[in-house]
This record gives structure tokens, C-alpha cells and sequence, in this order.
């Protein structure tokens, strides 16, 4: 350790101890000295540590690498633009996920021994917990542009580096990455990299845009600048709406100029909300029309605008609202009359033939595959397959080869003939993803290239196959919890939500009297079973109440099913070893604790505790490995 770098950890040190205000730092920015003061006290790093960059193994890499497979093609060039204008500076080109993993690396290969050395590599780990104070972890920390330079870096062994950083965000407002430009060393002062700042922002602006122009392709697109002359050509600001005119993405300028109140999102609001023009003259602001006619004023400033508006070029847009058409009878069939459910069913309704993806939500049994089969034949894509998967019950093995296809040959035990994939099956129609929570991490990337670029890679092929497929996915398991708890891409999520379908249990609909009547076709009912058939809460939903009813026709000997006829029903199954008691709720139910618990109070029965969960057993058996969770019960077999 050399003089420079005990004085490094010296000012480290006395920020940590005495504050912020430690006078000894007094030359650092705010931003450096709040990132030391976190390292310390939030991160728990030692300042005295003198620890080399962390570069990930090439296995862990590709996880990181596949999660954002899309965008990393959508930003290689503006990765190689910006690398011409820097390397001859000595500079390298670094791109990081969210979590700060560089996934894509631009430098000159004969300095590579020093680079990966120093991190400024591909794998190399910057997020502010790992490596303290960086470009890369800070800029994540804050969601702000900045340099970190020399002895601005909290580990000393850093304090050479150079690192000039900016985020880009998703159309929602998610830092999703984060750009870099990295010099072994400097000796010129920290006001040398304002220039390089400027440029990093530039063209993290250009990745930005371009990747939410691709994202909102087929949406409409809103272009604003303040300067007509620059409005085709490199706008401030960027909107998409809906065929609504609700906003449903944004670029991060578009999201600062526009979002009203802190903590109110931008997406949702309407055209109208923002702007002093109705949308039903959107076509005014098509780009046929001058720049310079295109003018308009934003509500609440006083800044003059102009307005560039391309529709989704799928078809003609208009803001003209056209008369809402009868339900279709597939749809119609669905509810006897419940309020809540009818409300779903309409809203499902003006979406049968739009291409956005639906989530249809709700406990076991509730008929959600019966739901997207009714928007299936409810739209123009009837007449084309419907092709239902159950993520569950595909071996994660063998999940990649059923959705995508194969080659003959493409591995051990594929088909002689090759295998067309369930997702090509479904070319034209419907795929229907049910449990998609339980889709492995790893297939969730592959899934999530199919729907935004459209076109499947079968396993073992070179060349990808397009598809036109609308999906709508279901799952009975929160997913939002699942991404929280790192199970569940949120990109995926978002991706999959087009449209939210929240399908109420039967036990809360006010039309189980007519559902049992129609179910029963025209069989009838004593009062006695009919009072028991409506004062029981259905924890199996449709699916229970559609095989008491099989069960009571089957073992009825007349027209009129009596008390008598009826199975047994019981208001939740108790589970094997336990004196009736159900699983108890925790604040959780995904976490890896309420599995552990169930499993626990079942005696490790792990068919009972899927029955009791609603989920299948390939289910339960994923969740285990995945949480590390061994039955004493194989234990002993094993030993």
C-alpha cells in the first residue's frame, strides 16, 4: 500500500466518522461524499480493504447477458459510435445492467491483462455495494450522470480510474443499464472529463430512445422539441399513447418535463391531461404537415412546443370512437350476471382484437383458460389455432424444445424429424401461458425476445422463424411478489400486463344461483341442496363446484337432485397429519419461509401441501430446488 492510498483511506475514514461535514473531504462533491458515508454505514465496506475488481464467471455473465438480450443489440451501435470518438483518448466503452454487471465491453484488446485487472472488462462487477463509490454503482445509487475520478472512488485499489457515467431508463422510468467511458488513468483534473460527460449523456440519450421507439413500435409516438427545425431529427421529448390516447411510455426527458406532481407517474394520464389541444386532433400533428405548423402548449407552462405525431403503422390511426359492438356470445356465456365479472368481461371485450398481451389473474379454479378461450373465439384470430401451455407442466428440461422447437439432432434425444414448438404451432391464433410464474428464469428472457421481436429461435437453428401470435398469460400466484423476490423478470411482467384481467373467486360473484342452474342443465334442485350448494364458499372455484354437480347428476336417479346427491363438501381439504388446520397466512405467500412452513405443518407431504396451495406437485418440486429445501424424509433415504 502505497502513501497515496493510506491517505485515500485517511479521508475515507474521518467522512465515515465524523459526518458529512468531515472538513477533510472538503475538495469531493456532495454525491462522493454521501456514496462514502453509504458504503460505510448502509453497504458495510471497509475502507481499509484493498480488494481487486470481481469479474463474473462467463456462465453467470449470460444470465445477465440473456435478461436484456433485446436491448443489448438495440444498443451495440450506439456503443460503437460512442467508442470511435473516445478510444483514440485511451478511453473504454463499458455497458452495465441495473444491477451493475457490464454486459457489453468496447477497449483496445492489447491493453486486456490491465483492464480486466482493473474491471473496466466484461463480467466485471460495479454496483456500489460490491465495488463501493464507482461510476457505475453511484450513478445506479443516485440515477444521476456523473464522474467518479482517481480518489473520488471509495476502495483505493480504484484510485487510478477514471469513470464517466449516465443512466438510461426504460419507457417507464426504470433505470434499466447504465453507459460508461473508463481510463486506466489520468493525470488531468476532474474538470477534464466535463467534455466527456456531455458526450456519455449524448449518446445514452440516442440508446434510450432508440430502444423506446423500438419497444412502442406499434404504438402511437409522440416527438416534441422546442426547436421545429430539430424536431425530426433529434427531439427532446418522447411520448406513446395508446389507441386511447393514454400515455404508456416515455423517454426519461419526456418523463421530467411532463410528470406533473413528484411520485405521480407520467403512463395513464391522457393527451388531454397534457396538452391544450383534444385528441381527436391528433392528425393535425402528423409529420406530413411543416414543423413549423405543428405547433402547441403544454397545460400549466408557458414554453411553446412542437409536436410530432406518428401512428401505429399497423393501421390507419384515428381518435374517432366508434359505436361499442354487442358482447360476443363467448364472452356473454361467461357470467350469469355478477357485477364485478361483467365488468371484466367488457373491458376484455374492446381488447379481442387488439395485439396487447392480457394477464389473467385470480385463485385456482376460477376459469381462467375458459376466459382466454372466450377472447380467443371472441376475435378475428377464431378461426386460427388456440394453443394452450401449462409453464407447470412442461419438464424445465424439455420447456425450451416444446416452446420453441428444435432441428433433428439439436441434442441428446431430439426428435428424428425435428419438433415445430408450441409457440409456431400458434402462429396467427392464441398462446395462452398458463402459471407463467412458474416459467424458469432462463426461459423467461427466451420468452420475452418472442414477444418483442416477434420470431422464435428454434433450438439448434441459426435463422429465427416469425410469429403472429396474441398471448395472454394467467397465474393464480402474485407476480409482483415473484419479482420483488428476484423469481419473476419485471420486464416480462410488464410485457405480459398489457391488459390486467382479475377474475373474482365464486364465492364473492352474485350470480352462483344462476351458474349452478345453467350447469345443471335443466336438471332441478331440492331447497335443501340448493341451500347447500350456495352456503358453501367454493375455495376450488368453478372447477369444484362443476364436479360436485357432475357427481350429483351422475348418482341422481331422478330429474330432482336431492340433499343426499351431493359429495361431501368440505370448506378446505386439511392436509395430511395435521388435525384439519389449513396452511396459515403469512405476509408473504411466495416466500420461501410460507412454503417451508406448509411443508412443515403437512409433514412433508408434498402432494397435500400442493393440493393445499392449488399448485401441481412439478410445481412444488421447482419451488423446493429453487429454495433449497430438502425433505428429512429423502434425507433419509439417501443416507
Amino acid at each position: 500500500m502505497n502513501a497515496s492510498q493510506h491517505q485515500h483511506i485517511a479521508a475515507v475514514m474521518q467522512v465515515a466518522e465524523n459526518g458529512l461535514g468531515a472538513p477533510v473531504a472538503a475538495g469531493n462533491e456532495q454525491v462522493i461524499r454521501e456514496s462514502w458515508h453509504r458504503c460505510v454505514h448502509e453497504h458495510q465496506l471497509d475502507p481499509t480493504r484493498m480488494q481487486e475488481a470481481v469479474i463474473l464467471p462467463q456462465a453467470r455473465l449470460r444470465e445477465h447477458q440473456d435478461q436484456m438480450e433485446a436491448f443489448l443489440h438495440i444498443a451495440r451501435h450506439g456503443l460503437e459510435s460512442l467508442y470511435t470518438k473516445v478510444a483514440g483518448l485511451g478511453y473504454v466503452v463499458l455497458l452495465t445492467d441495473a444491477r451493475g454487471v457490464t454486459v457489453d465491453f468496447l477497449g483496445d484488446l492489447v491493453f486486456e491483462p490491465s483492464l480486466r485487472k482493473a474491471g473496466l472488462y466484461l463480467g466485471a462487477d460495479w454496483s456500489e455495494q460490491r465495488a463501493g463509490t464507482c461510476g457505475v454503482g453511484t450513478c445506479i445509487t443516485t440515477g444521476q450522470a456523473l464522474t467518479v475520478h482517481l480518489d473520488d472512488h471509495f476502495d483505493a485499489t480504484h484510485i487510478p480510474l477514471t469513470c464517466t457515467t449516465a443512466p438510461i431508463f426504460d419507457s417507464r422510468g426504470v433505470l434499466s443499464a447504465v453507459l460508461d467511458i473508463s481510463q486506466l488513468s489520468s493525470l488531468q483534473p476532474k474538470a477534464s472529463q466535463h467534455l466527456a460527460l456531455q458526450l456519455v449523456q449524448m449518446y445514452a440519450h440516442d440508446i434510450e430512445n432508440a430502444a423506446f421507439l423500438h419497444q412502442h413500435r406499434r404504438d402511437w409516438i409522440l416527438r416534441l422539441s422546442a426547436a421545429p427545425q430539430f424536431l425530426d431529427v433529434q427531439p427532446e421529448y418522447m411520448l406513446a399513447l395508446d389507441a386511447n390516447g393514454r400515455v404508456i411510455g416515455h423517454n426519461r426527458r419526456g418523463q421530467l418535463a411532463f410528470q406533473r406532481h413528484a411520485g405521480q407517474p407520467l403512463t395513464g394520464l391522457h393527451f388531454e391531461d397534457l396538452f391544450d389541444v383534444p385528441f381527436s386532433r391528433i392528425g393535425d400533428f402528423v409529420q406530413a404537415r411543416p414543423s413549423d405548423q405543428r405547433a402547441l402548449m403544454p397545460i400549466g407552462k408557458r414554453q411553446l412546443l412542437f409536436l410530432s405525431a406518428s401512428p401505429p403503422p399497423s393501421r390507419l390511426a384515428t381518435a374517432q370512437t366508434t359505436p361499442p359492438s354487442p358482447l360476443p356470445h363467448p364472452l356473454r356465456a361467461l357470467s350469469a350476471g355478477d357485477a364485478a365479472l361483467e365488468r371484466q368481461i367488457h373491458r376484455a371485450a374492446r381488447l379481442v382484437n387488439s395485439p396487447i398481451s392480457l394477464l389473467v389473474t385470480g385463485e385456482t379454479g376460477v376459469g381462467k383458460e375458459y376466459f382466454a378461450k372466450a377472447v380467443h373465439a371472441s376475435s378475428e384470430r377464431r378461426h386460427r389455432p388456440f394453443v394452450a401451455v401449462n409453464c407447470a407442466a412442461i419438464p424445465e428440461s424439455l420447456i425450451e424444445s416444446e416452446l420453441f422447437g428444435h432441428l433433428p439432432g439439436s441434442f441428446s434425444g431430439a426428435a428424428p424429424k425435428g419438433k415445430r414448438g408450441l409457440i409456431p404451432e400458434a402462429d396467427g391464433g392464441t398462446l395462452f401461458l398458463d402459471e407463467i410464474g412458474d416459467m424458469p428464469l432462463p426461459l423467461q428472457a427466451r420468452l420475452l425476445r418472442v414477444l418483442s421481436e416477434r420470431e422464435v429461435l428454434p433450438v439448434g437453428a441459426l435463422k429465427p422463424v416469425p410469429v403472429n401470435i396474441r398471448v395472454i398469460a394467467a397465474t393464480h400466484a402474485p407476480l409482483e411478489a415473484l419479482v420483488k423476490a428476484g423469481r419473476f423478470r419485471d420486464d416480462l411482467y410488464y410485457r405480459l400486463n398489457g391488459a390486467h384481467i382479475d377474475l373474482p373467486p365464486l364465492r364473492e360473484r352474485s350470480d352462483l344461483g344462476a351458474m349452478i342452474d345453467r350447469m345443471l342443465d335443466g336438471k332441478t334442485l331440492t331447497p335443501g341442496a340448493r341451500a347447500r350448494l350456495l352456503a358453501h364458499p367454493w375455495p376450488g372455484n368453478l372447477r369444484e363446484l362443476r364436479n360436485a354437480l357432475d357427481f350429483a347428476v351422475s348418482v341422481s336417479r331422478t330429474h330432482t337432485i336431492e340433499l343426499d346427491d351431493l359429495p361431501e363438501l368440505r370448506t378446505r381439504e386439511p392436509l395430511s397429519g395435521t388435525t384439519g388446520s389449513a396452511v396459515r397466512p403469512t405476509a408473504d405467500p411466495t416466500s420461501d419461509e410460507a412454503l417451508l412452513e406448509a411443508l412443515s405443518l403437512a409433514q412433508w407431504n408434498v402432494s397435500a401441501v400442493a393440493r393445499q396451495l392449488g399448485l401441481s406437485r412439478m410445481t412444488m418440486y421447482r419451488r423446493m430446488k429453487r429454495a433449497g429445501i430438502v425433505s428429512p424424509n429423502r434425507q433419509t433415504t439417501l443416507q
